[in-house]
């Protein structure tokens, strides 16, 4: 494909994700309020301080931390684990084998067009959290506002890719969406989304600077918190780039892998 059409390929199923989107807007909405956990841990642990701090986390500390944790769920999402599943089962998938854009490619541009909606539903509520809640202050070092933006980015590309590998192994068992609810249910500890990363012993949170999780929220979050110095942030956003680096090539190796097994059975 030349690159005048491979941009308006791109364009449309940009524009067909996005109208997808609104068209179940209504389904945006309840996988919203199915990711309020953030939420609901903020009210536990404030509980469960009773006034008192948990080391570095004063009742400020906390409510920005889970607030944070809730905006960056609802731009870092994905899904395509799941769809993957489906589509291998019913067949679906030799359809998107027939055009000329490689399925991960497609699967990624259709996810990322539901982004704008969920922040258009989701930023609200973090606004006015923010507004009313005179213990929340924005991070006072100008460059954790920069790397904010690219650190959700490479969040949800983790995400996303991570959702490829596993759904990729539905080419060789019957299903893998079990082995995605345990991977979901380790990011859902150990991403910083139910417990504050710095409050895990030291000898866990130097094997977490090695796994996804941390970079599919965590570091977002304790950059729009300012609980990082300039040089930390900066170095964890290069090692969270590495690491989406690393699991790209991975993923792709995989679904192709997979994608022949797929092909020599029929699929």
């Amino acid at each position: 494909m030349s690159v005048r059409s491979t941009a308006r390929s791109v364009r449309a199923m940009l524009r067909i994700g996005f109208l997808d989107a609104i068209a179940y807007r209504g389904e945006t909405i309840v996988w919203m309020l199915s990711t309020t956990m953030p939420l609901v841990m903020f009210l536990l642990w404030s509980a469960a301080a009773d006034g008192k701090p948990i080391g570095r986390y004063g009742a400020g500390e906390l409510h920005a931390s889970f607030l944070a944790a809730f905006v960056v769920r609802q731009l870092g999402g994905s899904w395509a684990a799941w769809q993957i599943n489906m589509e291998v089962r019913d067949g679906t998938l030799g359809m998107r084998l027939l055009r000329p854009v490689n399925p991960i490619v497609h699967y990624a541009i259709e996810q990322a067009a539901h982004v704008p909606v969920r922040a258009f539903f989701s930023m609200p509520v973090a606004l006015l959290f923010f507004a009313l809640d005179p213990l929340i202050h924005a991070p006072k070092e100008p460059l954790l506002l920069v790397l904010f933006p690219i650190s959700v980015l490479g969040a949800w590309a983790l995400s996303f890719l991570m959702n490829v590998i596993v759904g990729a192994l539905a080419f060789f068992i019957e299903q893998s969406v079990k082995l995605m609810d345990v991977y979901t249910a380790l990011f859902f500890v150990f991403s910083g989304y139910m417990v504050p990363l710095d409050l895990f012993p030291e000898p866990v949170r130097v094997v977490l600077d090695y796994l996804p999780f941390r970079y599919q929220m965590g570091l977002s979050v304790e950059l729009l918190t300012g609980a990082l110095s300039p040089a930390v942030a900066l170095r964890l956003v290069v090692q969270q780039w590495v690491m989406v680096a690393l699991v790209t090539l991975v993923a792709h190796l995989v679904f192709r892998r997979g994608v022949r097994h797929f092909e020599a059975y029929g699929g």
